[in-house]
């Protein structure tokens, strides 16, 4: 199997997301630290616009969005499983509200005064100003959260979970699933990052101890890659075949179209390359960089947004 290529930064929750799950499956990696804000020259080489955190790098094939990761992952080593037999949709369902629900209202409360002020102590002012423009670029359709209203809605959902724990140690059984890794991974950031507001979690005692759980799952550690060095793996390999790529013609637009994929909701930089695999699940394209070579980009379905190149 070749190198698992983790593009990250350590306090990034989505990354914690997958960092998290390549220790539950005991799985290797590499780790390549990338900036926390624009420019990201060696992640936009790789993407070709993409620039949202974490991507997985398997040769010259680009992962983005880590509910697509995590597919490749239980592709890659299907036990311990992420989608378990008798709850595939409710795991994909909870994993998808936590990765966007949970999270942004996870992020408004713990991005008040005071777990700013946490989060960049030390930091220069220009810091967290640059911090918050380069986020504010990157909502295109969320909905923003003030910290009360982010307060309400935090404290309710961690009372839901509650409810699923109390009768099992994890959210849909005895073992941990795609589900509790997308929910803990806001969480950790609150209780991890932002302590200061860390606070709000303690009247779930039943969540704290599963996320006691969660951190307790042996994890493994990414071995250093240079940026420039992942760029040159991708140079000198051949994306994978595309095997099973049937296709699922949704838009009118045939293999072969150049195309541009955006996020519908964050991080509105498009990828543009030729499109040459558009199964239910995800869309794949073909790019050449010209440090990169020739790379397959892959997208999950949901979440994107596809279009056909116009000729000028």
């Amino acid at each position: 199997m070749r190198d698992l290529i983790l593009h990250h930064y350590p306090t990034s929750p989505f990354a914690e997301k997958i960092r998290r799950v390549l220790g539950y499956k005991k799985l290797p990696w590499k780790s390549v630290v990338i900036p926390t804000v624009m420019p990201k020259p060696e992640v936009v080489a790789l993407t070709g616009g993409y620039r949202k955190t974490p991507i997985l790098q398997i040769g010259a094939d680009i992962y983005c969005d880590t509910a697509l990761i995590c597919d490749v992952l239980e592709q890659i080593q299907p036990a311990p499983p992420l989608y378990p037999a008798r709850n595939k949709g409710a795991a994909r369902l909870i994993a998808q509200w936590s990765d966007n629900t949970l999270f942004w209202a996870s992020m408004g409360y713990n991005f008040s005064a005071a777990g700013v002020a946490q989060l960049f102590a030390g930091s220069s002012p220009e810091t967290g100003k640059s911090f918050a423009e380069d986020r504010a670029k990157m909502r295109v359709a969320v909905p923003r959260l003030g910290p009360a209203d982010a307060a309400a809605a935090y404290k309710s959902y961690l009372r839901r979970l509650a409810n699923m724990l109390e009768e099992h140690p994890y959210l849909l059984g005895q073992e941990a699933c795609v589900a509790d890794f997308a929910a803990y991974h806001p969480l950790w950031f609150t209780r991890n990052r932002t302590s200061v507001m860390a606070g709000i979690l303690d009247a779930t005692p039943v969540v704290l101890a599963w996320m006691d759980r969660i951190a307790a799952i042996a994890s493994t550690q990414g071995s250093d890659l240079q940026a420039s060095e992942a760029i040159t793996v991708a140079a000198n390999a051949t994306p994978a075949a595309l095997h099973d790529a049937v296709f699922q013609d949704d838009h009118g637009i045939p293999l072969g179209s150049q195309v541009t994929i955006i996020s519908d909701s964050f991080g509105p930089e498009p990828s543009t390359g030729e499109l040459i695999a558009a199964t239910r699940m995800h869309y794949t394209l073909r790019r050449v960089d010209q440090r990169a070579g020739t790379v397959h980009v892959h997208f999950p379905r949901i979440g994107y947004v596809m279009r056909a190149v116009r000729a000028a």
